[in-house]
């Protein structure tokens, strides 16, 4: 049996700043909740087919999806072609609706058919909760405007390691270990329910000695990299998503790895004010995040490097 749901909300917004929006799936871990990682593995014209990692009743779920955009319409539609179980079969449509220039309606449909008959409650409450989510969360992003772009910060370092991929990962992947190889880390429980999909609550140390406790989950793809989002952040963040990613780089003795930290965060902008004080800014917070994020992930590449290069 075939179940449906439509979820609606409308947006004070153009309506092609909300497709864009919905269409590029890069901003979709920032954006939406419980997307965790979500790539086009392969394009043809209009047609693409995704491979995501997102929440589902809070387990990490994965699974691949075939999508038609069609921007003339303002439509995008999708099937799931290898579906996470308790889902036998899952698709839908995005429909963005111009109500005015600056209004928009998003109706997001979903049909589904459940493995087992006694799934078909527990694939509803998550389509409920993660559509309700994703259209909350859309709404927010378009309904910023032009402001949108001063908010989200992106940024990478990278080190040089004359090491193999396999024990520049492997340090990384070990993060249980990092109390006893990183100084900033002083407290970290780690999870792996699933091979692959680890969650972890850290304590990170502050230069002035503070303590502050994030929570993650990050998906570990053996020596290709890892990709990670914080479930918990700082009040000054909306999102913070990140991943660990390795290049080949030299030949012979000097063969090696160009290994790379990225990261992306949402600034909140209304409670700027309140962490930074009444002459607190946006651009003051993008400075401190990006100084206290890259000296973290530049300290945990250098003992990465160290790990690797003299065991």
């Amino acid at each position: 049996m075939t179940h449906t749901t439509t979820h609606t909300v409308m947006i004070g917004a153009p309506a092609k700043v909300v497709y864009d929006l919905v269409a590029d799936v890069t901003t979709w871990p920032y954006i939406f909740g419980p997307t965790v990682q979500a790539e086009v593995f392969e394009r043809d014209g209009s047609t693409e087919r995704l491979r995501l990692h997102a929440f589902a009743n809070g387990d990490v779920r994965t699974w691949t999806s075939r999508r038609v955009l069609d921007p003339a319409n303002l439509h995008i539609s999708f099937e799931q072609e290898r579906s996470a179980a308790p889902v036998k079969t899952m698709g839908g449509e995005w429909r963005i609706v111009p109500i005015a220039d600056s209004a928009t309606r998003v109706d997001l449909l979903h049909h589904f058919t459940a493995a087992q008959p006694e799934a078909v409650d527990v694939i509803l409450n998550a389509v409920n909760n993660n559509s309700d989510a994703e259209l909350a969360a859309l709404k927010r992003a378009a309904e910023y405007g032009d402001d949108y772009d001063k908010l989200v910060l992106s940024f990478s370092d990278s080190i040089t390691i004359h090491a193999s991929r396999k024990d520049v990962y492997e340090f990384l992947y070990r993060s249980d270990l990092w109390p006893q190889r990183l100084p900033h880390v002083a407290r970290l429980d780690l999870t792996e329910a699933v091979t692959g999909v680890q969650s972890m609550e850290m304590d990170t140390r502050s230069p002035d000695g503070s303590i502050h406790t994030t929570h993650s989950v990050r998906v570990c793809t053996p020596y290709d990299g890892i990709v990670y989002k914080q479930t918990h952040t700082p009040p000054i963040m909306a999102a913070h998503v990140g991943r660990w990613t390795f290049r080949d780089i030299g030949d012979g003795v000097e063969a090696g790895i160009e290994a790379t930290s990225h990261h992306t965060v949402v600034i909140r902008p209304e409670v700027v004010p309140e962490v930074l004080g009444a002459d607190g800014t946006i651009e003051r917070a993008r400075e401190l995040i990006r100084h206290a994020l890259g000296t973290n992930s530049l300290t945990t590449l250098r003992h990465a490097k160290e790990f690797a290069e003299n065991g």
